[in-house]
């Protein structure tokens, strides 16, 4: 069997099927694929021929094949440029929970040169608020019970035209959105076709035109709409093939292949407003033709296992939380899981004892991997699976081809193998910055490169390791927590006087939220009012878990700058603090 070096060089090379060139992509030197799509319509395009002889979605009772599914994308293109007036560049956000008509809207708007904005469905008003408005949407896509928290204000939100609510609208719901100043109609009034007219789906469409804006917290506080381009989601798109098609050549414990009924089958357990979800779920999946089955509601363990044992799942790809909660789940032995061959897992650190209990709870499991990425790339940027996984567990992998990594020091300087720094990422899949925010984008874009915020080493043969984040962030459960936001919802109560944010260590989560924070003078409150004041704006997962009330000052160092490193006792020097 050839290597995994012979397999690279042979699907990479000049005249492979996978061959990677240079060439300019804003102006800047890139290694890109020499074929390649140009577009994400070629993806549904390509998927229309497929027909309905395979099912691509499946939701309850629900199931859709490739073809219905692409036909009724193409009917809601049709009907947002024609009815509703949404042109090439416009924003349609979607708010809502994994549904096929969030994958709907989603196709109707990309196909039609339109820009599709991905909510985090877990956000309180405020915070969708300041999305619609910042991304400019004239249209929503909205369920009912995330519609119910913003629908009352959505006049308050700048060019918002239209709502689509995917569940029944009656008459006072109605009456609410015209009082609000926006029209409301259900979202299957835009699979009611609009004949004549200009087909958007005729519309040009440039590789480096946005299709998505996906929000991601900010250091200042305010969340940043990252855009993925056409190109960088169909980089992400052909890398993973090229991963499955490398895997299956040089290492069978790297590859998905299992018993199937000839077509693969995926669980979709990641929100669709994340890249994991979206670009490495949804779109992997209709461009390679995988049955994708998607979980109806909220996540349960036993509702995870009831689906890969009648749909005979194949495929999970999750956070490590969800894979924590199947394994420990005391009746997972009366689940038929004998169908799944590949779990992989990404978006927080997994412990390696995760990977004994996942070959213990899936004994039919072959390939074992994580993932390496960020919104601001499109999602995977490194891979870890098959042998490499089993026997470098710590480490998130490689680089998958067109993308390059480098460590680079606190000067900018570039560093050698095993030493430690910032981990930078350029390729194809990065984005060409943040929604409207240009100073934000300088700060993390330098000459191609994408400035992580994360800390880390490359050893000899290419394979990161991530070490530390030099950004004020926790991961919990695969979500950013940016900790200024939730320090700046402390300090607007009359009662705190300045407050910090850290992550404290949890079994399955990664990391949970900890506050510590200092009274003003005389005043007296308890942690539940501070978890209540905070849960009044932030999205629940951002709400401290634990609260610690300090008697003296946080810890600052000369410049005033707060020493985390302190409150987490790590001492006063760790390699993060210092970026």
């Amino acid at each position: 069997m050839p290597t995994s070096a012979d397999v690279k060089q042979m699907l990479t090379g000049p005249g492979g099927a996978f061959e990677v060139v240079v060439e300019p992509v804003r102006g800047i030197p890139t290694q890109v694929y020499k074929v390649r799509m140009r577009s994400l319509r070629e993806v549904s395009r390509a998927a229309l021929a497929r027909d309905d002889a395979d099912t691509f979605l499946v939701y309850g009772d629900r199931r859709m094949g490739f073809g219905t599914f692409v036909e009724q994308a193409d009917t809601v293109s049709r009907a947002l440029a024609r009815r509703h007036g949404v042109g090439p560049g416009d924003r349609v956000a979607v708010l809502s929970a994994n549904t096929p008509e969030w994958c709907l809207a989603f196709w109707g708007t990309v196909d039609a040169a339109a820009v599709l904005v991905g909510l985090n469905g877990w956000w309180k008003t405020d915070e969708i608020l300041y999305g619609l408005a910042d991304s400019g949407a004239v249209a929503l896509v909205a369920d009912g019970p995330r519609l119910e928290r913003v629908l009352d204000r959505a006049g308050e939100c700048p060019g918002l035209r239209t709502v689509f609510c995917t569940d029944p609208v009656g008459p006072a719901l109605a009456a609410r959105a015209a009082a609000a100043g926006v029209e409301l109609l259900p979202f299957d009034s835009l699979l009611e076709d609009v004949p004549g007219g200009h087909d958007p789906l005729e519309r040009a469409i440039d590789e480096d035109d946005p299709a998505v804006i996906f929000y991601t917290s900010g250091t200042t506080g305010r969340p940043k709409g990252a855009v993925s381009t056409h190109r960088s989601m169909i980089a992400n798109l052909q890398n993973t093939i090229y991963v499955a098609l490398a895997g299956a050549m040089a290492d069978p414990l790297a590859s998905p292949a299992a018993n199937t009924d000839g077509q693969l089958a995926s669980l979709l357990t990641a929100p669709l407003f994340h890249v994991s979800g979206c670009h490495s779920g949804m779109v992997v999946a209709l461009a390679m033709g995988i049955r994708l089955v998607m979980l109806d509601g909220r996540f349960e363990p036993d509702k995870a296992l009831a689906l890969i044992e009648r749909e005979r799942v194949n495929v999970w790809s999750a956070v490590p939380t969800m894979v924590w909660r199947v394994v420990d789940h005391p009746g997972r032995d009366r689940y038929d899981v004998s169908s799944v061959s590949s779990v992989v897992y990404g978006g927080s650190a997994a412990a390696p004892e995760l990977q004994r209990k996942v070959q213990e709870a899936f004994p039919k499991v072959r390939s074992l991997g994580n993932a390496y990425g960020l919104t601001e790339s499109s999602s995977v940027a490194t891979v870890n699976a098959g042998t490499d996984y089993l026997e470098r567990p710590e480490s998130v992998g490689r680089a998958v081809p067109t993308v390059e990594l480098r460590i680079t020091g606190q000067d900018g300087s570039a560093l050698g193998a095993g030493e430690t720094g910032e981990v930078w990422v350029k390729g194809p899949i990065v984005m060409p910055g943040y929604w409207n925010k240009p100073v934000e984008t300088a700060e993390i874009l330098v000459d191609g490169w994408l400035r992580t915020g994360d800390v880390g080493h490359l050893d000899e043969e290419g394979f990161l390791t991530i070490t530390d984040r030099a950004k004020d962030m926790i991961i919990r459960g695969g979500e950013n927590v940016y900790c200024v936001e939730i320090e700046n919802r402390l300090v607007e109560h009359p009662a705190v006087l300045e407050a910090a944010v850290i992550g404290v260590p949890h079994p399955t989560l990664g990391e949970e939220v900890k506050a510590v924070v200092v009274l003003e003078p005389g005043s007296s409150v308890g942690a539940p009012e501070l978890q209540r004041w905070v849960a009044e704006t932030l999205a629940d997962f951002k709400v401290p878990a634990y609260v610690e009330f300090s008697a003296e000052p946080l810890p600052r160092n000369p410049s005033g700058k707060l020493l985390k490193n302190v409150l987490r006792g790590a001492g006063e020097n760790s390699f993060a603090e210092t970026f």
